[in-house]
């Protein structure tokens, strides 16, 4: 048994498109209509591109948006994601004019930092240094 497949909720499609191909660097590999504004729209890692798939889902569940409010507003993530280098990824993003909520941290051999992703989710990325 391996994950195939795991989501975040968005709250615009084609913004979340944008940030997460243009400008966390991941890849495009389903984007299917769902009917109306809805799309099944996944990203992939360029170094896997037959790996593990983020489903951008839409928000529209009225249990959504009260759970990623309280995410976001206790700070928690929504995912992670695996960096090599997380000062490296801090300092590439925000020269892209990404917010962080979280600056690089050392938790023991894990280094992590926090984004907002623009779309209504908190992102970790993390790398372990040990």
């Amino acid at each position: 048994m391996r994950i195939n497949l795991t989501s975040v909720f968005v709250d615009d499609q084609e913004k979340a498109q944008r940030f997460y191909t243009d400008v966390l660097g991941f890849v495009k590999k389903h984007d299917v209509p769902l009917g109306g504004e809805d799309r099944w729209l996944t990203v992939v890692s360029p170094e896997d591109p037959d790996g593990t798939e983020l489903l951008l889902e839409p928000d529209k569940h009225p249990a959504v948006k009260p759970y990623t409010t309280a995410l976001v507003e206790d700070g928690i993530p929504a995912a992670a994601f695996a960096v090599d280098d997380v000062r490296a990824e801090f300092d590439r993003l925000s020269k892209l004019g990404v917010h962080f909520t979280q600056e690089p941290t050392e938790m023991g051999p894990v280094t992590t930092a926090v984004l907002d992703d623009t779309c209504g989710n908190l992102i970790q990325i993390m790398h372990n240094g040990g």
